[in-house]
């Protein structure tokens, strides 16, 4: 694009150094006199630092700027003034505000002679400027967004030179030259500066030593307005020594990099030299030619399917034409150890002996006799079968109940390798499938790695807590397991790193939850559930003996001769201390024993210590567990119910009190939407129920009631306490209290009917745990309870009901 340039001529000052006149020679070197200086001048503003007079320099300007200096220069015989914005204009973010006042500038310029502009491709100017001497804003007016003053020229005096003024001019001398050789990029300016100015005009000197600092703006505008001669000079010592001090500190750092690029530039080098030697020796061979014959010989071991041997003499050939010191060659070498080292046609010989299987896992595991029995049917039906394939099997239960030692002890029945990985907590879909190799630093999912570290392709994968798995915007994992748990779908597994399709249908999975309702129901079809519900006391005293206590005296450091529990003494621990359905917490509780009797051992005290339910406080501390306070006072409205949490079975009490109002009820203690529901339900009907009795018909509406299900702080919620917030309520009513050793569940209709709920067996586990020995159940869970094994229901009296009339008749003695 074409450039527009005015010429102009250069001005000088006049030797009577009077403030209206210049001098200007024209474009032949004639010298002719320019008219005064014109007291208003058009304003050019600059932000970043200050102009001193005396310099050629370029500034740019906007468009809208550009223009109108352009149109005013005519005006003012090509004379502009200098004025920098305030520093202290600039936004939060450093940029700068546009300039809406005369405010917004500093008060000192410089007057400048514009010599030529150049145009820009986007209209905006370039002009090259003579700046000749400082003046002083007396008024500034604004024109749209363009500025013009009324000035006040500063005449600068005869300087006076004495010692003082000299010895500074020669320190600023001095101080260039000692920059120049720190600083190439300066040389030039500060050679030519050397060649021109007048040492004996010191006020020159100054304006030129300032004028090529790397200064802040802010520090050359204090300069440009101090007006005293050694105090000017003295600033500008002061930014030439920061500027001498700074070209020093880049110099050593730029020697500091220099060298230590030499210095790993040498080594390289001798390296590679080093390496052509030996190889030419014949004392080493070529490194990528060594891996591609590793890779060869692995490859040739394993039967790889016909997509992974055409990717394998793919990558095998790119290897080998890459340079060692190619990005991509880490890369390629990466992924051809990931393809050498996957199990292709490896396989564990299955062990389908029913003996064997049963013997370890009545090894491993005390009761469960259930779950074993699962497991032994499912190992049968693969010996008639030949295989496992194509079975998947979840595990759920409570925490501590021994899902983890399950999977491990099938893996053992079956003599195949084991791998678990936790899915809790997983949210990337990228971890199961991995990354594609397009990222950088991308690897295989957990799946690769699985079969990888097994080193079979039939292992037995435990994906733990399938219940805990989340979701994001990066993908939902559920999704990926639908695919890997699918037996028709999982015999093509393509990881998005390998980007090979692999067998995993001769994989068994073991899945493991703690609650069934956050999985994906989908994901549920896929799988076989076996429930484990968790160990009643005596089953814990078995475990403790048998499997807990062998292993924390292995742990602690101690041996059977060291220490005796006493099974009164694990049987009060397991009622008081570790009320669970599962058995970790018993383990924590004998770790602490024994921890505390092997400190004693190592200080000395080597006598053997039995361990009693008396001294058992002194080792763990006052009971977790009390015996109820409502065991030993019965009350009206107090009722026992039954719960099923993800932590197991466990009791529930329900307590209602009557309060002044009239026939309000207020829920406490955390309840749920559905727990609401069934409070009002039982509110309702208990009415009608007092009604059909002829007792207190009016209690409800002339009392207002007020149930809580106490622990505040735990969530509770589900319909399972219908029965038992009825027979609160009703006790309540009759002023007559419930047998403290009687525990329920039940969902009530508004007619009164008692329907099925779910969780029998854990609930009577918990109930078992909490000491309680009479129940009452919905009929319609009978065949539930006719499932349970006989050690569970020994010692219990089990009421089946199907209406509220004679859960009435049991809880409250009753004749109906």
């Amino acid at each position: 694009m074409p450039t527009k340039k005015r010429m102009a001529n250069i001005p000088k000052k006049s030797k009577d150094n009077k403030k209206e006149k210049i001098l200007l020679i024209d474009s032949e070197g004639n010298v002719i006199t320019l008219a005064e200086l014109p007291l208003k001048i058009p304003i050019l503003p600059l932000y970043h630092r200050p102009m001193f007079p005396g310099i050629l320099t370029m500034v740019g300007s906007s468009v809208a700027t550009s223009e109108w200096i352009q149109q005013t220069l005519e005006k003012t015989d090509n004379i502009i003034g200098l004025l920098m914005v305030d520093p202290e204009k600039r936004d939060s973010n450093g940029e700068w505000d546009e300039v809406k006042s005369s405010d917004d500038f500093c008060q000192m310029g410089t007057v400048a002679y514009v010599l030529n502009w150049v145009e820009l491709p986007d209209k905006s100017c370039q002009f090259m400027l003579s700046t000749l001497q400082r003046f002083t804003v007396s008024k500034m007016t604004k024109r749209k967004r363009n500025f013009t003053a009324e000035v006040n020229y500063i005449e600068e005096p005869e300087p006076n030179m004495t010692e003082e003024v000299k010895a500074c001019g020669a320190a600023i001398v001095t101080a260039i030259k000692e920059i120049i050789p720190h600083n190439p990029i300066f040389s030039q300016e500060m050679s030519y500066l050397l060649s021109q100015v007048d040492i004996n005009d010191p006020f020159m000197l100054t304006d030129l030593a300032a004028s090529v600092t790397n200064a802040k703006g802010k520090d050359l505008q204090e300069i440009l307005e101090t007006s005293d001669l050694s105090t000017r000079m003295e600033k500008t010592l002061l930014l030439l020594r920061e500027e001498y001090d700074l070209s020093v500190l880049k110099e050593q750092i730029n020697q500091k990099i220099e060298d230590q690029m030499s210095k790993h530039q040498r080594e390289f080098f001798l390296r590679e030299q080093l390496k052509a030697i030996k190889i030419e020796l014949g004392i080493e061979q070529n490194r990528k030619q060594v891996d591609l014959q590793r890779f060869r010989e692995k490859f040739k071991s394993l039967t790889l399917t016909e997509e992974a041997q055409k990717r394998v003499s793919q990558e095998m050939d790119r290897y080998e034409t890459l340079d060692d010191q190619s990005p991509e060659n880490h890369v390629v070498f990466q992924y051809l150890e990931w393809l050498s080292s996957m199990p292709w046609g490896v396989f564990s010989k299955d062990r389908l002996s029913l003996t064997r299987a049963e013997r370890i896992l009545n090894q491993d595991h005390y009761g469960l006799k259930d779950v074993k029995k699962r497991i032994l049917e499912f190992i049968g039906v693969s010996k008639l079968k030949g295989s496992v394939k194509g079975s998947i099997v979840c595990l759920v239960g409570p925490p501590g109940v021994g899902k983890t030692s399950l999977g491990k002890s099938v893996a053992r029945a079956l003599g195949r390798e084991f791998y678990r990985f936790s899915l809790g907590g997983m949210h990337d879909e990228s971890e199961l499938k991995g990354h594609r190799r397009t990222y950088v630093g991308s690897l295989p999912g957990r799946l690769i790695y699985a079969l990888r570290d097994a080193k079979t392709s039939n292992p037995v994968i435990m994906l733990d807590e399938l219940d805990k798995v989340g979701n994001s915007y990066r993908g939902d994992p559920y999704s990926v397991l639908l695919e890997v748990l699918d037996p028709e779908q999982n015999q093509e597994f393509l990881d998005h790193y390998l980007d090979v399709r692999f067998d995993l249908s001769n994989v068994l999975f073991i899945a493991t939850a703690n609650i069934l309702d956050p999985i994906h129901s989908a994901l549920l079809d896929r799988m076989e559930i076996i429930r484990l519900s968790g160990y009643i006391p005596e089953e814990k005293i078995q475990i403790a003996q048998r499997h807990l206590l062998p292993k924390t005296l292995l742990d602690s450091g101690l041996t059977g001769q060291d220490v005796i529990f006493e099974k009164k003494a694990v049987q009060r621990i397991i009622l008081e201390y570790a009320r669970e359905a599962g058995v970790r917490n018993l383990e924590k509780k004998l770790n602490a024993i024994l921890r505390s009797i092997a400190t004693s051992h190592a200080r000395g005290k080597t006598e053997q210590v039995t361990i009693t339910p008396d001294n058992l406080e002194s080792f763990l501390g006052k009971p977790i567990f009390n015996e109820e306070t409502y065991h030993s006072r019965p009350m009206p409205g107090v009722v026992r119910g039954l719960a099923w949490t993800s932590l197991g079975g466990t009791t529930l009490y329900i307590e209602s009190s009557q309060m002044d109002g009239k026939g309000n009820l207020k829920l406490t203690g955390q309840l749920g939407d559905v727990m609401k529901e069934s409070s009002s339900i039982a509110h309702t009907y208990v009415q009608s129920f007092l009604k059909s009795m002829g007792e207190k018909p009016g209690f409800f509406r002339k009392n207002a009631i007020h149930l809580h299900v106490p622990a505040g702080a735990t969530p509770k919620d589900g319909p399972s306490a219908g029965i038992a917030m009825a027979v609160s309520l009703l006790s309540l009513a009759l002023e007559q209290p419930v047998d403290p050793d009687l525990a329920m569940t039940g969902e009530l209709t508004l007619k009164g009917y008692v329907l099925p709920v779910g969780g029998i067996k854990e609930k009577l586990i918990g109930a078992k745990l909490a000491g309680i020995r009479k129940l009452i159940f919905p009929r319609e869970n009978e065949k539930d309870y006719d499932e349970l094994p006989a050690y569970l229901k020994r010692g219990l009296t089990v009421h089946l009901v199907s209406h509220f009339r004679e859960v009435a008749e049991i809880a409250l003695d009753l004749e109906l």
